[in-house]
């Protein structure tokens, strides 16, 4: 970099953003402020955004009629977003607030303080088997646990252990939906839409298994 650079940056440092540059600042600041609004006042038909977690920020998603959607941080928000789009509404808006609820009682669910989530679901997104074995599933309480033959024949499919262990691992409101409560009849973890790493975190935290 030559003196005459270092100098016309250091002026341009020194001068701050332009007009243009504080016009495209204030838009962008309209903008927030429009999509704040939208989110608070239900405007959008889904609403989605960040929200902490142990095994690092997950992506929610709420409607009108509940948590539609729960992600774990490896799945890319680009193709959840269009999914959302493409399977409820195109009108998805990212906005924190809508998500206040959702936040609190993860939070207090990974702390020890919540054994069991009365947030408003909206199960869109899942087939009616999965819906019923889901249904099913939602009812093990914390710090229990059941077998996927057992939530199968539940649902009504007594012989379908493998298509529940397929719905379970679609669910797309883990934790909230706790598929993890779910194991092999031998004791095994099965499997995990989300890792058994993170199977075994969350029935370590509800004392179903010992801490490693």
């Amino acid at each position: 970099m030559t003196p005459k650079t270092e100098d016309a940056i250091g002026r341009a440092l020194r001068v701050g953003p332009g007009p243009k540059r504080a016009e495209d600042a204030a838009a962008a600041a309209a903008g927030e402020r429009l999509l704040a609004r939208i989110g608070e006042e239900q405007l959008a038909d889904v609403s989605y955004g960040p929200v902490d977690s142990p095994f690092g920020t997950l992506h929610a998603a709420v409607t009108p009629r509940g948590l539609v959607r729960l992600a774990f941080p490896e799945e890319q928000e680009p193709a959840m977003v269009e999914q959302l789009a493409r399977r409820i509404s195109p009108r998805v808006v990212r906005s924190h607030r809508p998500l206040d609820e959702v936040e609190r009682e993860l939070d207090e669910y990974f702390s020890g303080r919540r054994h069991s989530f009365s947030l408003q679901l909206d199960w869109r997104l899942i087939t009616p088997f999965a819906t019923r074995v889901l249904t099913r599933t939602s009812a093990i309480p914390y710090g229990g646990h059941s077998s996927y033959s057992e939530i199968a024949a539940e649902a009504g499919s007594p012989r379908g252990a493998r298509a529940a262990g397929n719905a379970l691992g679609s669910n797309p409101i883990p934790i909230v939906i706790p598929c993890h409560r779910v194991l092999h009849a031998g004791g095994g973890l099965g499997g995990y839409g989300g890792g058994l790493e993170r199977k075994r975190f969350l029935l370590e935290l509800e004392g179903v298994l010992e801490k490693s």
